[in-house]
């Protein structure tokens, strides 16, 4: 990828940079950390690469639950790194235990079989034009029998009730914007069809779900109160890519304050996680 389409791809990034969105996602990884997390297993890796660092919100995770490890993240936006380091810098149990990279995931600078013995993507390839080569890119750099582990969006799952048809109309549109720009918002589907395809042994996938009602009200309204952000997060996109229209948008946020008032309200979300090696 040459330095401009990847300055473009930074530009076109769904959510944004602002610091709003750099917040959220904080908060995001925080939210969901015991569901993605509930059965990683990374104690027999010392060295991990970590694709697609962002702010450092997942690399904060990973090093608190595995006080063992050395992170490598890699990140295509400057900006991201720089809040990542930003970040990362405040927390004690990671100082000299990480180093954060510019690289792009599809063509990275690392020689093959470098010293990384473990691999962690989290709602990454979903952004990617081609998640194959990046899983290769990725196969490349490990060493032989080391674990990767990948956690991605299965968007066309999400559900709330009351119904909430301008909230499904612009959750299409959500979709297909981030489809037009080269990503996949149905790609954790896939995960196992992609590690296969690029040779990786010992493939499982796994579907985590939040089916959130009556039974768990407190975490059922901050769940769909988060929600609300992610979905408001790529408005500014969606507007000016012409995909929705102020109307719409301002129809979502009236539709997602009933869901969030309604006594008998329900929310459902499934993502995906695999788990391979690569030997």
């Amino acid at each position: 990828m040459s330095t401009a389409s990847k300055e473009s791809s930074e530009e076109k990034y769904l959510h944004g940079y602002s610091q709003e969105e750099q917040t959220r996602l904080y908060k995001q990884a925080r939210f969901m950390e015991n569901k993605i997390y509930s059965d990683i297993d990374f104690s027999t890796v010392t060295k991990l690469l970590e694709v697609g660092c962002g702010v450092g919100a997942q690399s904060e995770i990973l090093l608190r639950r595995f006080p063992h490890l050395h992170l490598t993240g890699i990140d295509y936006s400057e900006k991201q790194i720089a809040q990542a380091q930003k970040y990362l810098s405040t927390i004690p149990y990671a100082t000299d235990r990480y180093q954060l990279l510019k690289e792009n995931a599809m063509d990275m600078s690392f020689t093959s079989q470098a010293d990384f013995d473990g691999a962690f993507l989290c709602w990454v390839l979903e952004h990617i034009p081609e998640p194959a080569r990046v899983l290769s890119e990725v196969r490349r750099v490990l060493k032989p029998g080391s674990p990767i582990v990948i956690t991605e969006v299965l968007n066309s799952s999400f559900f709330v009730e009351p119904y909430s048809p301008n909230v499904l109309q612009y959750w299409l549109r959500f979709n297909d914007l981030q489809y037009d720009m080269g990503g996949d918002p149905f790609v954790g589907a896939k995960l196992g069809n992609l590690l296969q395809s690029v040779g990786y042994q010992r493939i499982s996938t796994e579907t985590k779900t939040y089916h959130l009602d009556n039974r768990n009200p407190a975490k059922r309204a901050e769940m769909i109160s988060f929600w609300t952000e992610l979905l408001l997060s790529g408005l500014p996109q969606l507007l000016e890519a012409g995909y929705v229209d102020a109307d719409l948008a301002e129809k979502l946020k009236q539709e997602m304050q009933v869901v969030a008032k309604s006594p008998n309200a329900v929310f459902f979300y499934t993502f995906m996680q695999a788990k391979a090696f690569t030997s």
